[in-house]
C-alpha cells in the first residue's frame, strides 16, 4: 500500500521541480512511511511513498521498463500478478523485480490501455509513456483505492488524497456547493465530486488518458468494467452454493499473499466472520483477529466475534471505544480532507490502530452487504415499492403503517413522493437531510445554487439508467455505485492509512462480484432472510449465533452520548453565536435540531454529527467562499 502523486504540464517547455513533488508526497507520508521516490522528465513528474508489503527490498517506485520509456507509480495490490508474470515472461518480457508493480508495466507494454482488464486486485496508478507522450491512469473496479486529480487548461495534477493535489502550486480552493449539498444529503460527497471545485475523483472502473500533441492535450475517459446484474435461473441452490464457496475461498487465499504479518478485522457479523472462516482453510497458524466494542450493550457485538475466534482458535484482540473518542475528530478531518460524517470512521480508526500494533495487513468483510443483499433497508424499501401498484385509497391508508416500519430518514421525504417512482425512492434512500430540511438549514444564497439540481438527482439518475431487472438488484447496484465507494471504502482507506495499515477486501474481488450478479435475487433474500445464499454457503463454517444474529453494523451510540456525556460538547460547538457554521447555515435551525434531540422530540444524532464534522472541517481549512 502506498501514496502516489504526479504532475503533467501541457507546455513541453515547462520543467517540473522535484521540490514540488516532494511537497505533495510529504502530505501523504502516512500512506507510505518506509520509502520515497521521484521521477522527473521535463514537463512530467511522479512522486511516491511506500508501505512495504511484497518484495520488500526491490519494490521501490517510481519504476520503469527496461529502456526507461514507461514509468509507473502504483498504489494497491494485484493478487493475480504471479500468473500474469509467468504469461508475460513467456511472451519475452524481462523482469528485474518480483513486485506486482513491474507486472503492470509489462502488462501495459503488451496490451496498452486494455491492461486493466487483466488485473484482479485493488489499484490506483499512473503510467507515463514517453514514446507516446501520454499519461495513462486507472482506478480499480469498485474504487477500493482512491485517485484524485486537478485538470485545467495548462496541467494535470493527481494524488492519492486531496491534500496531495492541493500541495501543488496554485490549485484553487473554492468550495463546491454541489458537494456540500451531497454531504448534507448523504453524509459523504458522491460521484466524481470533492468539496473543492477544482479537485475531482477518477470514478471506479475507469481509466483516464491524456496525450500531448504539440502541447495540446487529448483527454479520454473510459469505463473498462461495469456492474451488470444478469440472474441465471437455470441453476439449483446447491450449485450456486458450491461455486460461491469455491470463489470465496479462492479470493481469500489470493489476498493472504504477503511478506509481512497479516490478520483480520472481526466484528462478529456474517461478512468478517466468513472471511476469518475462509482464511482458516489456508493457514495452519493462528489468525490474528481484531475487534472493537462499546460499553453500551445494544451496540456491542463482541460476544459474536468471540464465538468465531473460539471456533477457529484465533489470536484474538479486543478494545472498547469510549465517548472520549470524539476528541479524535480533528485528526479524522485532517485524514479525509473534506467533510465526511459516517461516525463509524471512529471505530474503524481504532480497530486499524489496534491491528497495526500487531500486523501490517488486515483482511476485512466490507462489500458483503452490497454483493449479497445484507442491508435491512432493502426489504422495507421493496415493500414500499410494491405499494406503488396498489389503488390510491389503499396506498394512503398505509401511510401510518409505513411510518412505523421504516427509518425516519426515508419517511421524512413524504410518502406520496416516494411511492410515485422507484427512482425517487432511490434518490431519497438513506439521506440524512431531506430537501425541505436542507432548505431550512442552508443560507438562502447556498440554497439558490443547489435547488435546481439537488443531490437526490444523482441517485435518481443511477436508478433510471440501471439495466437491472428487479428492485432488489437496483438497490444493490445503487449502493455499489454510491454508498460503498464514497462512504464504506473511503472510510476504510483513510482510517487504515492513518495508521499505515493495508486493508484488503476479498469480498470485492470482481470475479466474485460477477458471480454474485448472476445469482437470482430470490436466493439473496429468501423467506425473510437477508444474505441467504452467503449464509447457506458457509452455514457449516460459522457459529449458529453469528448466522442468526441481527445485523448491527459498526454504529456508535452517538444518540445516547449527545444526550449525556457529550451534551456540553455539542452545545459548545453548535449553539454559540461565533460558530464557524454561521457563514453557511441558519444557526437558529441548527439550535432547533440540537434541542429536539436533547429533549427526545426526535433522534437527530446523524444531523448533529454532520454539523460537528463541518464545523471542525471549516475550522481547519478556514475556507468560506462557495461557488
Amino acid at each position: 500500500m502506498c501514496g502516489i502523486s504526479g504532475q503533467l504540464h501541457f507546455d513541453p517547455e515547462y520543467r517540473v521541480k522535484e521540490s514540488s513533488l516532494r511537497s505533495m508526497t510529504d502530505k501523504i507520508i502516512h500512506r507510505g512511511p518506509d520509502d520515497e521516490g521521484f521521477y522527473v522528465n521535463k514537463n512530467v513528474g511522479f512522486g511516491f511513498r511506500r508501505l512495504s508489503i511484497i518484495d520488500l527490498h526491490r519494490g521501490h517506485q517510481p519504476l520503469c521498463n527496461e529502456d526507461g520509456s514507461v514509468w509507473i507509480v502504483f498504489n494497491g495490490e494485484i493478487y493475480n500478478y504471479l500468473e500474469l508474470r509467468k504469461e508475460l515472461i513467456s511472451k519475452g518480457h524481462v523482469f528485474k523485480t518480483n513486485s506486482d508493480t513491474e507486472t503492470i508495466v509489462h502488462l501495459y507494454e503488451e496490451y496498452g490501455s486494455d491492461c486493466v482488464k487483466h488485473l484482479r486486485g485493488m489499484f490506483a496508478f499512473a503510467i507515463w509513456d514517453d514514446h507516446k507522450k501520454k499519461i495513462f491512469c486507472a482506478r480499480d473496479h469498485f474504487g477500493i483505492k482512491p485517485f484524485y486529480y486537478h485538470l485545467s487548461g495548462q496541467r494535470f495534477i493527481f494524488g492519492s488524497e486531496i491534500k496531495a493535489v492541493l500541495a501543488a502550486e496554485n490549485v484553487p480552493r473554492e468550495l463546491d456547493s454541489r458537494a456540500l449539498d451531497s454531504f448534507f444529503t448523504y453524509l459523504y460527497v458522491t460521484d466524481d465530486l470533492s468539496i473543492y471545485r477544482s479537485v475531482k475523483k477518477l470514478r471506479p472502473s475507469h481509466t483516464l488518458e491524456i496525450g500531448l500533441i504539440k502541447g495540446v492535450p487529448e483527454i479520454k475517459f473510459t469505463r473498462y468494467w461495469d456492474i451488470r446484474f444478469d440472474p441465471d435461473e437455470s441453476r439449483s441452490e446447491g450449485e450456486w452454493c458450491e461455486e460461491l464457496d469455491d470463489l470465496l475461498s479462492e479470493s481469500v487465499q489470493m489476498q493472504m499473499i504477503s511478506d509481512v504479518p497479516l490478520g483480520a478485522f472481526l466484528s462478529g457479523g456474517i461478512d468478517s466472520s466468513s472471511v476469518v472462516a475462509l482464511m482458516s482453510r489456508h493457514t495452519d497458524n493462528p489468525i490474528k483477529t481484531f475487534s472493537i466494542g462499546f460499553k453500551e450493550a445494544a451496540f456491542n457485538e463482541l460476544e459474536y466475534a468471540r464465538a468465531v475466534a473460539r471456533k477457529y482458535g484465533t489470536e484474538h484482540h479486543e478494545q472498547i471505544v469510549e465517548p472520549e473518542s470524539i476528541e479524535l475528530l480533528p485528526r479524522l478531518i485532517g485524514a479525509y480532507d473534506e467533510p465526511f460524517a459516517d461516525s463509524s470512521a471512529i471505530p474503524t480508526y481504532y480497530v486499524s490502530k489496534f491491528a497495526r500494533q500487531h500486523v501490517t495487513v488486515a483482511l476485512s468483510g466490507d462489500g458483503g452487504d452490497e454483493l449479497f443483499a445484507g442491508y435491512d433497508t432493502y426489504p422495507k424499501l421493496s415493500n414500499i415499492y410494491k405499494y406503488n401498484f396498489l389503488p390510491g385509497k389503499v396506498n394512503r391508508r398505509l401511510w401510518g403503517l409505513v411510518h412505523k416500519c421504516i427509518p425516519a430518514r426515508v419517511t421524512g421525504h413524504g410518502l406520496s413522493y416516494l411511492l410515485s417512482k422507484d427512482r425517487r425512492l432511490a434518490g431519497a434512500y438513506l439521506s440524512a437531510w431531506n430537501q425541505l430540511e436542507r432548505k431550512q438549514l442552508y443560507k438562502p444564497d447556498i440554497w439558490r445554487q443547489v435547488s435546481e439540481n439537488p443531490a437526490e438527482k444523482f441517485k435518481e439518475t443511477i436508478i433510471r439508467q440501471s439495466a437491472s431487472g428487479d428492485f432488489l438488484s437496483r438497490m444493490q447496484e445503487l449502493d455499489m455505485r454510491t454508498f460503498m465507494v464514497d462512504d464504506v471504502l473511503t472510510k476504510v482507506d483513510r482510517a487504515s492509512m492513518m495508521n499505515s495499515l493495508e486493508v484488503r477486501v476479498p469480498l470485492l474481488d470482481h470475479k466474485l462480484a460477477e458471480l454474485s450478479f448472476r445469482i437470482p435475487s430470490r436466493l439473496k433474500y429468501k423467506d425473510g432472510e437477508l444474505k441467504y445464499i452467503l449464509k447457506k454457503t458457509l452455514e457449516k463454517s460459522l457459529p449458529a449465533s453469528v448466522l442468526t444474529h441481527k445485523k448491527q453494523g459498526f454504529s456508535m451510540p452517538l444518540g445516547l452520548w449527545f444526550k449525556g456525556s457529550l451534551k456540553e460538547y455539542v452545545n459548545d460547538r453548535l449553539s454559540s453565536t461565533g460558530s464557524r457554521l454561521a457563514g453557511h447555515v441558519n444557526m437558529d435551525y441548527v439550535r432547533k435540531v440540537v434541542h429536539d434531540h436533547e429533549t427526545g422530540m426526535r433522534s437527530s444524532h446523524q444531523k448533529i454529527w454532520a454539523l460537528l464534522v463541518l464545523d471542525a472541517w471549516l475550522e481547519q481549512n478556514r475556507t468560506s467562499s462557495l461557488n
